[in-house]
């Protein structure tokens, strides 16, 4: 990706090799033109790739991407993760199922600045149908090259990734799975 490495890095960056970090990726039918392009962006600056899927345009659920995608961030196959749909909302959800993933949906560097300042996000959600390829290849290199600057508080990591609380009138996750 032309630009991604003529970003400097901070030293903190540099001293954890992040260059030749493994990013996982993966879509559905709906943002698989996107994700080849990023993908060819990731090869082309460095990283070690890890493609889940989908590759072609025939409809598939978004959810069995998103999942594959945490999976490999969880379990230590990849450091981050990148996961595209039409919108970028559904295969984000996906993938916050997992606990130990924090995607962000972002439509702009900036937010994938603070998601990783901030937030700690370790996958980046992208909608190819509604975001342009310049404004993607953007987000992604503000998110690979932002470091975590700022731990989030523990009150607020605790809240924010407890199980959600009962709320009167809530469907439960079996009614959602069936």
């Amino acid at each position: 990706m032309a630009g991604l490495k003529d970003r400097p890095l901070t030293p903190a960056f540099e001293s954890r090799d992040f260059m030749t970090k493994t990013v996982a990726i993966g879509s559905d039918h709906a943002g698989v033109k996107l994700k080849q392009i990023l993908m060819d962006d990731l090869h082309e600056s460095g990283f070690n790739v890890l493609d889940l899927g989908t590759c072609g345009s025939e409809s598939v659920d978004y959810p069995d991407f998103g999942y594959a995608v945490a999976d490999a961030v969880a379990d230590g196959k990849a450091q981050l993760g990148v996961v595209v749909c039409g919108s970028g909302i559904g295969i984000s959800i996906a993938a916050n199922r997992n606990p130990a993933v924090r995607a962000a949906l972002c439509t702009s560097g900036l937010m994938a600045r603070l998601a990783r300042q901030h937030n700690d996000a370790n996958v980046l959600a992208l909608g190819e149908r509604l975001t342009g390829v310049d404004v993607a290849r953007d987000i992604l290199k503000e998110f690979l090259a932002t470091p975590l600057r700022r731990r989030p508080s523990p009150a607020a990591d605790r809240q924010a990734f407890q199980s959600a609380p009962s709320y009167p009138g809530r469907i439960s996750d079996d009614f959602r799975r069936s």
